[in-house]
């Protein structure tokens, strides 16, 4: 039957030729092709343009976009030696072709070769037609000999390798290729390339991970052919019979699976997504994150982000330790979900205080029990280590010191301050408090991580972004440059978590009540990475804490990402690098705003010029008085003394530029006041 039919079409075609010219002409260009634009998967990338993950087509088939450009010479050659060795000659049907093989079927009782093209073929798998009918046959020749006229062999080449079965649910050469060697098939040996040649001629019967032997018989027919016609030497055939065909499909790539995910919502129409993502780096923290989390409890999670804080560009994201339906939520992005800081907001509490002149590295801060209002917090360890240098309470992770500061500054300064860094934090009932500071708020990873990001770049936030060729804007200025470095060094002064180098990382870790999250966040000279641990439901975790659990995982991302860390950068020339007893006297003890206030009514306070304004710096410097308060004063600008122990009220600064400023003004009690202007 089936040589009945192959000689049938045959002869109809051969007919239809001889009948008239004109008439198969017309009878051709008549013809209405199938859609020639074929669905490929989407594609996520990485900064270098290797394979994050790709997404399967709506019908639920693996085929991934492939030029021509981009397949080994060799396995084309040797596809077009096995299947169509006058592909480049022939219109769409090789009439010497059929005619051998009508005359081959007529001898052996049977059809002994196909005759089928690479274009017919092409046209077989556009329509998704059959082969055993005379009509079916009939249409793929009239539909190869109308492709042939309407696209170039390279564009009917290319649907080819997107469309080739390979047995399940795998189209194309590179669906092929990945599933089944782990590779582009750009990397592929003659052995392999080999067996992708000879699948699709029966795509489930000479599946590898299922027909194993009737693969590898195949692919050798391939090889035998490649030899003939001069593709490949004996030598490297012999070798390639020597090749084991693989048993088992591979999966896809599925790296950075959330922030994969969150592009492609975020690019619903693009074919094709291009990350900021390492993926070298991406792969070993995930294997850090899987391992952060073994033998802890079924329901602990993790969470890391790298980023360049130069660029902002994010370097690695890890949602949670496997995407997946589990006790830990996996599927849940944990970088992205709200969660209490901490103690790591602390560091831009004590830029901003360095920054309005209420307290230096240096300055001596009393670790007393307080009430502030209603509000009386504790040390994390319930102990109290009296008067300390602020350098030593940050390191410390003090409670009382940084309230005392956070009151001084007041919650909207460090709520603005959040701000500027790009971060949208959300508080209990709306109604921000003294509490910000010790991690009363709702933040993200990947906001303390561009906040640290922006204390790293000398206090200017950068967007962090993980789209390639993103804005990269500039951001905000959080914090001075001065502050940011002292903060900065203050840190890096931390002791590193027992086991781990000590490499002046600057790094801070945070609890938040109940021990509901761990975490450690850290920068050098160029990178920043953070790292949050808990419950993905909010359930504590007794006895974690973020040094104990997070930091060590910070130390271990850190030694993936890098050998050596970057120095940080050196000390801004306005740096007051000075023992507490060489400060101005204001400087030398903070004293909280009650204290400040108890028993004076006659606080100080900017006269000129006012808050908001707009000034004109002259020859002689910027004009600037002070009322009440008491003498003498000490003026500050961005937290740089300039002018120390003045009796006069009235005074001109010396400012290194124009732009805005904050002036500071402290008196001999110990209070102060400030006005943030512009000076032109």
């Amino acid at each position: 039957m089936m040589r009945t039919r192959w000689i049938i079409a045959a002869l109809v075609v051969l007919w239809l030729g001889a009948y008239g010219r004109d008439r198969f002409d017309l009878w051709i260009d008549a013809t209405v092709l199938p859609p020639l634009t074929v669905e490929t998967s989407v594609e996520v990338v990485d900064r270098n343009g290797d394979l994050l993950r790709a997404y399967t087509v709506a019908d639920g088939r693996w085929r991934l976009a492939l030029p021509e450009d981009r397949v080994d010479a060799r396995y084309l050659a040797m596809l077009i030696a096995y299947e169509d060795r006058r592909f480049y000659q022939h219109p769409g049907v090789d009439v010497r072709s059929l005619l051998r093989a009508v005359a081959q079927a007529v001898w052996n009782g049977r059809v002994v070769s196909g005759g089928s093209t690479l274009t017919m073929q092409v046209a077989r798998l556009l329509e998704e037609s059959g082969t055993g009918k005379v009509a079916g046959k009939l249409r793929q020749m009239r539909v190869a000999l109308a492709l042939e006229r309407r696209l170039t062999k390279a564009q009917i080449l290319q649907l080819y390798l997107y469309l080739a079965p390979f047995g399940g649910n795998l189209e194309g050469v590179r669906a092929a290729s990945i599933s089944y060697f782990g590779k582009e098939p750009s990397r592929l040996t003659p052995a392999e390339e080999a067996l992708l040649v000879a699948i699709p001629q029966s795509p489930e019967g000479r599946r590898p991970d299922r027909a194993a032997d009737r693969a590898e018989a195949a692919r050798n027919r391939v090889l035998a052919r490649a030899v003939r016609e001069g593709v490949i030497e004996e030598d490297e055939a012999e070798a390639a019979l020597r090749e084991r065909v693989p048993g088992i499909r591979k999966p896809f790539p599925a790296l950075a699976p959330h922030l994969a995910d969150r592009a492609r919502a975020a690019n619903p129409l693009a074919g094709h997504l291009d990350l900021t993502i390492d993926r070298s780096l991406q792969r070993k923290l995930e294997t850090l994150a899987a391992d952060a989390v073994e033998g802890r409890g079924a329901e602990l999670q993790v969470a890391i982000v790298v980023a360049d804080h130069a660029s902002g560009e994010i370097l690695a994201s890890v949602g949670s330790a496997g995407f997946q339906a589990d006790a830990r939520q996996g599927f849940v992005d944990m970088t992205r979900a709200l969660r209490s800081p901490g103690s790591t907001l602390k560091p831009l509490v004590y830029a901003l205080a360095f920054d309005e002149g209420l307290a230096h590295p240096e300055t001596m801060l009393e670790d007393r029990p307080t009430r502030f209002g209603t509000y009386a917090p504790q040390n994390f360890d319930r102990l109290y280590r009296g008067t300390i240098r602020a350098r030593e309470a940050l390191q410390m992770s003090l409670n009382i010191p940084v309230v005392a500061l956070t009151e001084a500054l007041g919650p909207a300064k460090l709520i603005s301050g959040m701000e500027k860094a790009g971060m949208r934090p959300v508080f209990p009932g709306d109604q921000p408090g003294l509490a910000i500071a010790l991690g009363g708020v709702g933040v993200t990873l990947e906001d303390m991580v561009g906040l640290y990001a922006a204390l790293a770049r000398g206090g200017v936030a950068r967007p962090l972004s993980y789209m390639k060729d993103g804005t990269g804007a500039e951001g905000q200025r959080v914090v001075s440059a001065v502050a940011a470095w002292q903060v900065g060094d203050i840190l890096a002064g931390l002791a590193p978590p027992p086991g781990s180098p000590s490499n002046r990382l600057a790094y801070k870790t945070g609890t938040s009540y109940g021990h509901r999250d761990a975490w450690a966040i850290g920068f050098d000279g160029g990178h920043v990475i953070g790292v949050w641990m808990g419950r993905a439901d909010g359930t504590p975790v007794p006895g974690a804490f973020g040094a104990d659990v997070a930091a060590p995982v910070l130390f271990q991302a850190f030694n993936r990402l890098k050998r050596d860390l970057d120095p940080q950068p050196p000390a801004p020339a306005a740096t007051l690098l000075v023992s507490n007893a060489e400060l101005p006297v204001p400087l030398q003890r903070f004293r909280s705003r009650s204290a400040a206030f108890a028993g004076a009514v006659d606080a100080p306070a900017v006269a000129f010029p006012p808050d908001g304004a707009e000034v004109e710096l002259l020859a002689a410097g910027l004009k600037v008085r002070v009322q009440g308060g008491t003498a003498p004063f000490t003026w500050l600008a961005d937290g740089v003394p300039l002018a120390v122990a003045l009796r006069d009220r009235e005074t001109m600064l010396t400012l290194p530029g124009t732009g805005f400023v904050t002036l500071s003004v402290i008196d001999a009690e110990g209070r102060s006041a400030r006005a943030s202007v512009r000076v032109w």
